[in-house]
This record gives structure tokens, sequence and C-alpha cells, in this order.
């Protein structure tokens, strides 16, 4: 009898002990036998809740990059073309230059000449012998001529501004080619955005043709105002045609008569 209540309590702890690694309890009571909920984890200590409760510390200043400015857009170079430059930066910027053939017979390059404040601005083709041994954009024989019809509108040529497409004589006189007013374009409208006129002479179908940009006779384009980057402009025969073709002139002469009337000025 004795060694069967020993086995039976044997068992029951063994059953005791494998109910609390299951996580429950058997109380007996009797022949009853009861389920008791498992235990509650303790709770942890006053400091331990604080600690948990309290926001990730932060990584000392040192530690922590310093926050970068946004890096500037960067200039299109379209953008850093389109600056506009004054008269003396433009002719800097063509400095000796050597981009096209004209370089290789040139004397010397011939800019422009005239007031950097001008409202009217004549534009020829290309510098001639006495152009390219002075330096000066219509100097010679038709610059003569240039100069007579200048003063016929009631201005003189400091009053005004003349330049060329072509910064370089070519040789022989003969006319630019298409390279070669490629070359010196750049130039020229930085001549005309610094001087910002009120009115753009073009003197020949070199000059119309290379501003309007279409290949146009100067015969048909002659005595109509035209625009260049907003700006009024009046193509005309080169004066150089006109010693050529004395008959023309009064052609001309209609033509500057209505650039004279946008500067309010009577014949």
């Amino acid at each position: 009898m004795i060694d069967e209540l020993q086995h039976i309590a044997l068992e029951l702890r063994r059953h005791l002990a494998w109910q609390e690694a299951d996580g429950k309890r058997v109380i007996l009571q009797g022949r009853e036998a009861k389920i008791a909920p498992p235990s509650r984890p303790k709770a942890p200590p006053i400091e331990a809740r604080r600690a948990e409760s309290l926001p990730p510390a932060r990584a000392p200043a040192s530690q922590s990059p310093a926050p970068q400015p946004p890096a500037p857009p960067k200039k299109s170079e379209a953008a850093v073309e389109g600056v506009v430059k004054t008269l003396d930066e433009v002719r800097q910027s063509l400095g000796d230059c050597r981009r096209c053939k004209l370089s290789q017979g040139r004397t010397q390059i011939v800019f422009g000449s005239g007031s950097p404040r001008a409202e009217l601005i004549f534009v020829g083709e290309a510098p001639g012998a006495e152009e390219d041994r002075q330096g000066v954009p219509f100097v010679g024989a038709a610059g003569q001529l240039l100069t007579k019809m200048i003063e016929a509108m009631k201005f003189t040529r400091d009053d005004v501004y003349i330049c060329n497409v072509a910064k370089c004589r070519p040789p022989g006189n003969r006319n630019p080619e298409p390279d070669e007013i490629e070359a010196c374009e750049p130039f020229l409208k930085g001549q005309l955005a610094a001087l910002k006129p009120k009115v753009i002479v073009a003197l020949g179908k070199f000059a119309a043709q290379t501003l309007l940009r279409e290949s146009t006779a100067i015969t048909r384009l002659r005595g109509q105002w035209r625009t260049y980057a907003g700006v009024p402009l009046m193509p005309t025969f080169h004066p150089a045609y006109l010693l050529r073709s004395p008959e023309e002139k009064k052609l001309a002469w209609m033509d500057l008569k209505e650039v004279m009337k946008r500067f309010g000025r009577e014949p």
C-alpha cells in the first residue's frame, strides 16, 4: 500500500512539473482538478519603464554631418551666350580672330566705329582695301558715299554706328563666303545687342540676308520694313552698288527717307 502511494505521488509530481513547463498549473482539490491560469510576468522596475518611455537618444552633433545647401543650378550654354556685353567686351571676345580663312590675308580686323550710344546703325558687307589698311569701316569710295547719305539724313558719322557682317577683308574684295559669315555673325549680333539701336539699316544683300535669315534678293527686300530682334530694320542698296548703278540712288534715298520718319526728321 505504501509503495502504491509513493508511486502515485511520484507520478503527480511529474504531472505538475509537466503542467508548469506548459504554462499551466493543476490544483488538485479532492478528486477534482482545476487548471490555474498562467502566472503573469512581473512588472519591470520603475527605472526600466521610464527608460522605455524616453525617445531614442540622438547621436552627438559632432557625429552627424552638417546639412549641405543645395547646389546652385548650372547655367546652360544658351544662357551664358545670352548675356549682353558692352562693345568693348565684344571686341575683347573677338580677340586676334583666327576663326575663318579670312584671317590669313587681312592686315587688321575692322570691328566698327561710331557712337556707343547710337540709335541708328548701318551694317555693311565686308571691309575693302582701304578699310583693311585703316581698320575703320566705310572709309573708301563707298564709305564717302555713305557719309553723304548719312549727312543727307541730318546725322553725322559720330551720331551713328557703322560695322560690317564680316570683320576681315575678303581677298580681291570678293563676296564673303557662308562659312566666313557664320564665323563673324556672333560678333555682329553682340554689337547690335550692346547698342540696342532704334533702327538698323542693312546695306546690301549680305547684310540683309544675314540678319533676316533669308535668301530673298535685295531688289525685293529693299524699302520694306522688317524686324531684327525686335528692332525695325530697313534693307537698302549697298553704297558700292550705287557707285556702279547711280540710277538706283533715288530708290535708296526713298528707303532712307522712311528711316528719317522714324526719328521724326523730314527730308
